[in-house]
């Protein structure tokens, strides 16, 4: 696979306005990227850009957090792919991850799963929350519900992507599943050491320089 298509071109910033929006989306359209990566409420806005292009549209549910309830993670993800998201990167219910409390994550991503009626679905497990066996344990309870990916990070908590978590990740899921690394890939280097531990797709605001080789500081 061509580089460019492991990229889902992000922004997701709270300070994000329709000219940047509308740039992220002519950046993709010129590098012909995997996707688009944006928040609900641009969702139409993207897909009206995207309009006659092969790059798809993602959106996040749940996000940065994913302390929200099932019931509306489900309603967020029908609303988007309804006007125009193909592809729905939710975030885990970390906190009940943490407590063990394991069908309650299962049958949270299940809801999104089913909302999405068999649209991509994507988990952002928040690996930097996560020990080694619970990052395990969670992608296990992902491909049980159904998920297509699982990811790493939302890029906004105390760190990114990792190597070791991708490995991880990849050993865990094996053909069951598809991993996403985000948050902190930003030269060509990193894109090519998450590709090699096993990411399938990445997310991140520097697409653009990765296909042109240059170093982007940004934080996602």
């Amino acid at each position: 696979m061509k580089l460019n298509k492991y990229i889902d071109h992000t922004l997701l910033k709270a300070d994000a306005t329709q000219d940047k929006i509308e740039t992220l989306c002519k950046e993709a359209k010129e590098y012909d990227f995997a996707s688009v990566c944006v928040n609900t409420y641009w969702v139409p806005f993207c897909a009206k850009q995207l309009e006659g292009s092969d790059v798809k549209v993602c959106t996040v549910v749940g996000f940065p957090l994913g302390a929200m309830s099932s019931n509306a993670k489900a309603f967020e993800t029908k609303d988007a792919i309804e006007h125009g998201a193909s592809e729905i990167d939710m975030v885990l219910n970390i906190g009940e991850m943490k407590a063990g409390h394991y069908d309650v994550v299962r049958d949270d991503v299940k809801a999104v799963v089913e909302a999405a009626k068999g649209h991509c679905v994507k988990v952002i497990l928040e690996t930097c929350l996560l020990t080694k066996e619970e990052i395990v344990k969670a992608c296990e309870l992902c491909i049980e519900a159904g998920a297509t990916f699982v990811k790493t990070s939302t890029g906004f908590s105390t760190r990114g992507a990792t190597v070791e978590d991708v490995k991880l990740m990849k050993e865990t899921v094996k053909d069951k599943c598809l991993v996403k690394a985000a948050g902190g890939v930003r030269c060509r280097a990193d894109l090519d050491n998450m590709i090699e531990a096993g990411a399938d797709r990445i997310g991140t605001s520097a697409g653009v320089a990765l296909m042109q080789d240059k170093t982007n500081t940004s934080d996602y």
